[in-house]
């Protein structure tokens, strides 16, 4: 048996049935239960009912005794489950399942489920801070990886759920390319209390974008500050120049992109029809939001080699912040 790192008597694994990941590979769960008792960790199996359920079940849980919280699902799941967990010191492990999968992407974690669950036992306590975002709509919420405002809002709000299903982030791109002939409308933004205009705007913990393209190259779960990245156009196909610049790692030399680091951004509703604002890849409501950073707020298991890096980079002052107007 794997001796543990990290103490837990009593685990919960809380799954999403509806999990991409697990909806097509059902067998993965049961596997992946397996290789947990295997290292002497018994979890008890928590289903979600839909979403936002994952934040009350995982703090009756942490109520009831529980001193270890899995997760099984993608980057919304995790999402929710943390909002159950902020300023408690019970871990949180995630075992991928989703479609894009991000925060596994970020830490280096295997992306098939089993793997994954054979290496909690080896996965180092870290601490970390959090994003804190209200928005109009559901109110006040924790994000772990980033909220967006704008284009891929947008992209997200208009998603096709059966092709999702059916083709995984395919579904996104489409949804992209469907944006590029739309007109968009520009936005007030304050980054840290200095004005910008923008029609999209990330506010980023992690440098890992959608599974597969780095943004916000210089975020690190490891700060206590966002880097924000915004993009200037009104029309869609302005966009596809930015992507390649993003494809090059150059988009922050770009005109039209400024990218900075922060404690705080608010973005105003321009008049007309809602801009919707994304959370860890879901639907998190519409403009007005405000973000501001939760220091301390999660202990996250994470691998040895991730902190290794992170703490190396981390270290690095990159990228102005935006002057705090007075």
């Amino acid at each position: 048996m794997v001796k543990l790192s990290f103490h837990a008597k009593r685990v919960a694994l809380i799954y999403n049935p509806a999990a991409r990941g697990l909806l097509r590979r059902p067998h993965l769960l049961q596997r992946s239960i397996a290789v947990l008792e295997g290292q002497g960790l018994e979890p008890n199996l928590i289903a979600t009912t839909g979403p936002g359920s994952a934040a009350g079940q995982a703090r009756q849980e942490i109520d009831d005794g529980c001193d270890l919280i899995v997760v099984a699902g993608g980057d919304g799941t995790i999402n929710d489950a943390a909002n159950g967990m902020l300023d408690t010191d019970v871990p949180l492990a995630i075992i991928p399942g989703g479609t894009a999968n991000v925060l596994a992407k970020e830490l280096g974690l295997p992306l098939h489920a089993v793997r994954a669950a054979s290496e909690i036992s080896r996965l180092k306590s870290c601490r970390i801070a959090a994003g804190l975002l209200r928005a109009k709509g559901p109110g006040r919420r924790c994000f772990l990886c980033m909220a967006g405002a704008g284009l891929d809002a947008e992209i997200i709000y208009r998603l096709d759920l059966h092709l999702k299903a059916a083709a995984g982030k395919f579904a996104y791109y489409a949804g992209g390319l469907g944006q590029v002939l739309r007109p968009l409308r520009e936005f007030e933004v304050k980054v840290d209390g200095k004005k910008f205009e923008a029609s999209f705007v990330l506010i980023s913990r992690v440098r890992n974008y959608g599974g597969d393209l780095e943004i916000a190259r210089n975020a690190s779960l490891l700060r206590d500050d966002f880097e924000v990245v915004l993009f200037r156009g009104k029309f869609g196909a302005q966009y596809l120049r930015y992507l390649a610049g993003v494809l090059l790692r150059s988009a922050h030399r770009m005109k039209g992109c400024t990218v900075l680091r922060a404690d705080s951004v608010t973005c105003e509703q321009p008049q007309g029809p809602a801009v919707f604002v994304q959370m860890d890849g879901e639907l998190a409501g519409e403009l007005p939001i405000s973000a501001e950073v939760m220091a301390d707020a999660l202990t996250l298991l994470v691998p040895g080699k991730f902190l290794e890096r992170e703490q190396a980079h981390a270290a690095v002052p990159v990228y102005a912040r935006a002057p705090r107007t007075t």
